[in-house]
C-alpha cells in the first residue's frame, strides 16, 4: 500500500517526469498539468553528475539516456591565448558510484523526450496548455484547478514547475530566485573529434569559456560573464556578440565560432540562486527542483538534485501507509541539508569568480562536494 493514490504534478521537467514515472510505477494514479503547449526545454545542452545518472538507472530510463548523451571522464582546464594549451587534465569523483560514467552530456530535448516516454510507458497522465491556476486544501485532500477549472481532487500535488513556480506561490512560500551576479550565453554545435570532454578555460575577458560533449557529433558550448540585460537582443545580434566575447578562446573554440558564423543559435539566462529553508511542503501540497532550490551551474548539480528530490519523495510516498508528519520530516532531513551544500558551494564558486579571488581553493570545494554526492541520498 502507498501513502497516496492519486497524485497530481505541476511541470514536465526532469524532476516532475521522475516522480511521475516512480509513482505510476508503483499503480498510483499520476497526472501531470504542464502550462506550455508542447513538450520544450530551453538552452542547449546539459551536463549531467553520477548521481544524476544513479537516478535514471533507477526510474528505468539509464539505457535510453547513455544511448543518446556522451558519457566521459575526466575533466581538461585550458589556457585562453594561442594554441590553448591543456594546463591541467583532472580525474572525476564517481558520485553515482563505480558502475557508472563520472560524467556525461547529452542535447536537453532529447533528456526531456525521454523522460516523457518513460513516464507514459509507465500509465501517467501527461496534459500539456494545462496551467494550475488554483488549489484549495482539507484535511484529506487538495483540489487542484488548471485554466481556471477543477482538474479533480488529489490525495497530493507535487510543484515541479520550476523557478518561478506558481505552486510556490499559491501555497504562500515567499522565497524567490535571486540573481547571483553572472549570466551565461550558450549554443548547441558541433563536436570536434578531440573534444572527449568537458574542457573550462579560466582567464581571458570571460569567468569561464567552456564546452561538453552531447553526442557523436554535438556538444554545447557556453561563455559566463557579469551578467548584463541582454534579453532584448535579437537572434543576430545574440549570436554576434557570443563571436565576439570568444575570440580571446583558441583551440576547439575555433570551430565553434564556425558553427555560430553559420547560424548556430545562441541563447542567454542569468544564474539565480535559493533555497525554500523551512519545509517545502505545505499540508498536502508540496514544492521540488527548481520549485525548491536553484544555484549557479558551476558544479553541473541543478538537474541531479531535482531528481534525487523525486527520487527520494517517490520512494517514502511508496514505501508508507500514509502521509503524515513522520513522512514530511524524514524527506525534509533528506533532502534540505544536501540542497543547501549544493546552492552554497555554487554560489561560492561563483563569487570567487566575482571578486577575482585566485588564491580560493575551487578545486578543493568541488571535490569535497563531489564525495558528499557520492553518497545516495
Amino acid at each position: 500500500m502507498t501513502a497516496v493514490s492519486k497524485v497530481a504534478i505541476a511541470g514536465s521537467g526532469v524532476a516532475g517526469l521522475a516522480a511521475a514515472i516512480q509513482l505510476a510505477k508503483a499503480g498510483v494514479e499520476v497526472d501531470v498539468f504542464e502550462a506550455k503547449a508542447e513538450l520544450s526545454a530551453l538552452g542547449s545542452g546539459i551536463s549531467l553528475q553520477g548521481n544524476a545518472i544513479r537516478v535514471f538507472d533507477a526510474l528505468g530510463a539509464w539505457d535510453d539516456i547513455r544511448a543518446a548523451g556522451y558519457p566521459f571522464e575526466g575533466l581538461n582546464l585550458r589556457a585562453p591565448g594561442p594554441g590553448a594549451p591543456i594546463v591541467a587534465e583532472l580525474p572525476d569523483v564517481k558520485s553515482g558510484g563505480p558502475d557508472y560514467p563520472a560524467q556525461m552530456g547529452m542535447p536537453r530535448a532529447e533528456l526531456a523526450r525521454i523522460l516523457l516516454a518513460h513516464a507514459q510507458k509507465a500509465g501517467a497522465n501527461v496534459r500539456f496548455g494545462a496551467k494550475i491556476t488554483g488549489l484549495e486544501q482539507t484535511g484529506a485532500a487538495v483540489e487542484v484547478f488548471v485554466n481556471g477549472e477543477t482538474a479533480g481532487t488529489y490525495d497530493l500535488l507535487i510543484g515541479a514547475d520550476g523557478l518561478n513556480s506558481t505552486v510556490r506561490d499559491l501555497i504562500g512560500i515567499d522565497t524567490k530566485p535571486e540573481p547571483t551576479g553572472m549570466g551565461i550565453w550558450r549554443s548547441f554545435v558541433s563536436r570536434p573529434a578531440d573534444v572527449v570532454r568537458t574542457e573550462l578555460y579560466y582567464g581571458g575577458p570571460m569567468y569561464i569559456a567552456g564546452y561538453t560533449p552531447t553526442g557523436d557529433d554535438t556538444m554545447y558550448a557556453f561563455l559566463v560573464e557579469k551578467a548584463q540585460d541582454r534579453f532584448g537582443v535579437s537572434d543576430e545580434e545574440a549570436t554576434r556578440i557570443m563571436i565576439d566575447e570568444s575570440r580571446a578562446y583558441d583551440g576547439p573554440w575555433n570551430a565553434i565560432r564556425a558553427d555560430l558564423e553559420g547560424g548556430a543559435h545562441a541563447n542567454y539566462t542569468w544564474f539565480t540562486k535559493h533555497l525554500v529553508e523551512g519545509p517545502w511542503n505545505r499540508n498536502r501540497v508540496v514544492v521540488i527542483g527548481d520549485a525548491a532550490h536553484s544555484c549557479p551551474p558551476t558544479i553541473a548539480q541543478g538537474a541531479a538534485q531535482g531528481l534525487e528530490d523525486a527520487l527520494v519523495l517517490t520512494e517514502l510516498l511508496v514505501q508508507a501507509d500514509t502521509l503524515d508528519v513522520d513522512l514530511w520530516e524524514a524527506f525534509h532531513e533528506r533532502r534540505i541539508p544536501r540542497a543547501k551544500a549544493i546552492v552554497e558551494a555554487s554560489v561560492q564558486l561563483g563569487q570567487w569568480q566575482l571578486d577575482g579571488n585566485r588564491d580560493a581553493d575551487a578545486a578543493g570545494l568541488i571535490f569535497g562536494v563531489s564525495k558528499q554526492m557520492a553518497v545516495p541520498a
